[in-house]
Formats: structure tokens, sequence, C-alpha cells
């Protein structure tokens, strides 16, 4: 078999397709999709209300609650929570909002279920690697100067007192492997609170679905082809109510000497993490998936899949180094696979 990654195609090209005729009928729901760039991508927000008027609605308040949590999370705004967090990094704590003091919880669990696989401190590493920009392979010395930066017992939270404080002087935190999924759960959150029935936000790689089709089709989204471009796909997978992250190798990195230098490190070795090529995890929240992916991808395809199949309500694939494909047992028959040799 060919090694393989599985890339979740955003469905927004075929919602028509699934729904055809039905906009000609006043009474039928309608369905609008925008997209606009928030949190360094381009965001796409489709919601399906009773009038036109409605889903827009709906959709402003998508946009406005991303970029809202952008202005608190995102480590490239100056003055954001996050980065002010970092900043004070071994000096003082710093008052932080519940959203942020949640979603670091959420990423110190992710940690700890992927048996440090997942690690929001890791920036120093993947800086020393460069890999969004040109890319580079940092000396070993480079690497251990990085190392003490990156331990997750340095991260306090006090809750009561709502302050986020790093105790080694250096560190810094960065969400981006986790963020993208938890803001697409707040806007899917308050896209139904504003009228919509049904919809999907997509930031990125990090999806999340809520209700169904008008024609009640749950919504599709393929999975293409790793080593083809042009759309190519390998299957389809259906999804309701759910999120969806996909983490691969194939999304940063750069090669030298003939050989791929990723952006997703080993915490471990602080190398790229070979046991495995792309990882795609279905859960009930974007946060779940989005920080799964990442630590599944480090932890290979034989813990990977002995934790998906550990939690309850996560389901997902995994492609390992070697090409072979693993689904765990709650997606074998839903996902609908059409592998070329």
């Amino acid at each position: 078999m060919k090694p393989i990654r599985l890339v979740l195609l955003a469905f927004l090209g075929v919602l028509f397709v699934c729904w055809p005729g039905l906009p000609g009928h006043a009474a039928s729901p309608h369905v609008v999709k925008r997209g606009q760039m928030h949190m360094g991508t381009l965001v796409f927000l489709t919601a399906v209300a009773q009038d036109k008027q409605l889903a827009n609605g709906a959709i402003e308040r998508g946009f406005a609650e991303i970029h809202r949590l952008e202005q608190i999370l995102s480590t490239w705004i100056p003055d954001s929570e996050m980065s002010r967090i970092n900043a004070a990094a071994g000096h003082r704590a710093v008052a932080a909002s519940p959203e942020t003091i949640e979603l670091l919880e959420h990423s110190l669990e992710m940690a700890r279920l992927t048996e440090g696989g997942f690690n929001i401190a890791v920036g120093p590493a993947v800086e020393a690697w460069n890999v969004s920009r040109d890319g580079r392979v940092p000396t070993h010395e480079e690497l251990e100067a990085a190392r003490p930066l990156m331990d997750l017992s340095a991260i306090h939270i006090d809750r009561e007192a709502g302050t986020v404080f790093l105790a080694r002087s250096g560190m810094r935190v960065d969400i981006g492997g986790i963020g993208k999924g938890y803001a697409a759960d707040f806007a899917a959150r308050v896209m139904q609170e504003a009228g919509a029935s049904a919809g999907v936000v997509a930031i990125s790689g990090d999806m999340k679905t809520f209700g169904r089709l008008p024609d009640g089709q749950r919504f599709i989204f393929g999975i293409q082809h790793p080593r083809k471009e042009n759309g190519i796909t390998i299957g389809q997978l259906e999804l309701e109510d759910e999120a969806v992250s996909t983490a691969g190798d194939y999304q940063r990195y750069f090669e030298k000497d003939g050989i791929r230098y990723h952006h997703i490190l080993d915490p471990q070795t602080l190398q790229p993490a070979r046991l495995s090529q792309s990882v795609t995890v279905v859960a009930k929240t974007g946060v779940l998936a989005d920080g799964l992916d990442t630590g599944i991808f480090v932890m290979g395809p034989e813990k990977g899949m002995a934790l998906l199949e550990s939690l309850s309500g996560v389901e997902g694939v995994i492609v390992g180094a070697d090409g072979a494909v693993s689904v765990s047992s709650g997606l074998q028959d839903r996902l609908q696979l059409s592998l070329q040799p």
C-alpha cells in the first residue's frame, strides 16, 4: 500500500449539491455560507436557518465570537492575555479570563491523556526548527537549551484568583494546537443561540458541525489522498453534532538532504515525530478533537489507537509511518474508504 495521509476537506462546495431545488420554496430553510480571515487562517461559517436574515445573523455572531477569542488567546496579538502571560514568565502572575484558564486546563489534560505527546510549551523548540519559515536543523545544544522551558509543571493556574503564572523565565505557551477547536465550539454555540438549526464552523483543519442538512442528510467530508493533489480523495465521512481535527506531517515542513522535517515535534526527543503520517480525530467537541490529534500523532498508531478506544465518544483514523491505516471501532461502519494501490 502506498503511504497515505488523511486531510478533511471542507464540505462547503457540496452543500447545495446535497440539497437541490429547496431554495426555490419560500418555506424551506436557507443556507448561508461566508468566509473571513481570523486566527491567521480563512474561516468558513455555514448556517442553516428558516430565513436568510436569521442565517446571516447567526454567521455574524459566529465570526464575532471567534474574533473575541482571538483577541484573548492569540500569541500574535501583543496585548492578548496569552501574550501578557508569556511576557511575565518567571516574574509574576497575570490576570486571566475564564476562557484562558479553561483552555489551559484543557491543554494540560490533553498532555496527561497523550502521555506528554501534546505540550503547549513546546514553542521554543519549534522556533529552533523554524519550520514555519525557511526551516533549519538546529543543533543538539540549541534543543537542549529549550527543554527546561517545556516543563508543564511550571504552569501555575489559580482558578480562584483568576491568574496564570509561568514559573520559568523565557517560558511561553502557545495554544495553536488546540485553540482553533476551542473557538469552533464557541462559535457553533452562539450560532445556535442566534437561530441556526444546523451548520459548520471550519477553522483551517478544525471543524465543528451541528444539526443536519434540510433534506435530513449529515454533513459529508471527503478524505484527501495524502500524496496526490487536486482534491483526489480516498474516502468520506459523515458527521452530525461532532467535531473533527487532523494533524499531519504534510501541513508545515521543509526538506533537507531528502529528509522531511515537519512541525510536529516529539516533546521527548525534540525531533519531528516519526511514528505517524496523519491522525484524524472525531469527537463531540472541537477542543477535544483538536487537542488529541497532535498528541496521538506523537504517540503513534499502537498507543494512539489504544487511547482512542479507551475514550467514550472519541473515534479516529491513524496513518502510520509505513502507510498502514488504523480505524477505531466506532468509525469502521461509518468511514467509507476507497484506497488506491
